[in-house]
């Protein structure tokens, strides 16, 4: 089973509908982009196959698990960074990987080893005593990287990492999400800079709940006819290119 698979996954608030039908297929060790306009749904997307938001209809399955029955498990073997800064700003940076390391139930041998490791490898050693909340906001993101992968998850639900993040912090946190890749982790990760998504080895483009594209960024900028992958995505989410539909989507 692939790492992530869905099939018509849908999501309804009362009238509304957040994710409409959406099938996805994610390779073990791909990096896949998740665009769309705010209010896509692409947030909703995220929060199913995390286990946190239950499905109105539909099928997912993620590292082997059903989203609908299985969802602790699931939890277990995924690392998840949400759009919003969710760590303790009034503990230090080791006091955060700490928490978080015993939250995913690595035992003390194990737990200082794999805050080593990340810590050299987001090259955030110097900053082990220092106040979480004195950090800059690049440095910060890479704190929350670090904790969404302490347990070494298979899987990363990375829900917009680099906003608000200047180009330099973005091309080096960039730089770390592909080398994860490389040694197999499966990256699902949303955005809205087109020259990070150039970085993806496939992305899919909602509008209006509903995926109205989906391949790689250089398929895309050829199917569109355009230069860029910013045109190619104008192009894709105008409405005469897209028949979604006038509902409104949360």
């Amino acid at each position: 089973m692939k790492p992530i698979e869905t099939v018509a996954l849908t999501k309804k608030f009362g009238s509304y509908t957040a994710v409409d039908q959406i099938s996805v297929t994610v390779e073990k060790g791909e990096i896949f982009g998740f665009l769309g306009a705010n209010g896509a749904g692409k947030t909703t997307a995220i929060r199913m196959l995390c286990g946190l938001l239950l499905p109105t209809g539909g099928k997912g399955y993620v590292a082997g698990f059903d989203i609908m029955r299985q969802s602790a498990k699931i939890r277990s073997r995924i690392g998840y960074m949400s759009q919003k800064f969710s760590l303790y700003t009034d503990l230090t940076v080791l006091e955060n990987m700490k928490l978080y390391g015993s939250i995913y139930g690595l035992n003390n041998s194990r737990l200082k080893t794999r805050i080593g490791e990340m810590s050299e490898f987001l090259g955030i050693k110097s900053l082990l005593d220092r106040n979480t909340g004195d950090l800059p906001w690049g440095w910060q993101q890479r704190l929350s990287l670090a904790c969404a992968n302490l347990h070494n998850p298979e899987i990363l639900f990375l829900d917009e990492p680099t906003g608000s993040v200047d180009p330099v912090s973005r091309r080096i946190f960039w730089d770390l999400i592909i080398e994860l890749a490389w040694h197999g982790t499966t990256v699902f990760i949303t955005t809205h800079h087109m020259d990070e998504a150039e970085y993806c080895n496939r992305i899919s483009i909602m509008v209006s709940g509903r995926i109205a594209a989906m391949d790689t960024p250089k398929k895309l900028k050829e199917q569109t006819k355009s230069e860029s992958l910013q045109e190619a995505f104008i192009k894709i989410v105008e409405p005469p290119n897209f028949s979604g539909g006038d509902k409104k989507h949360v």
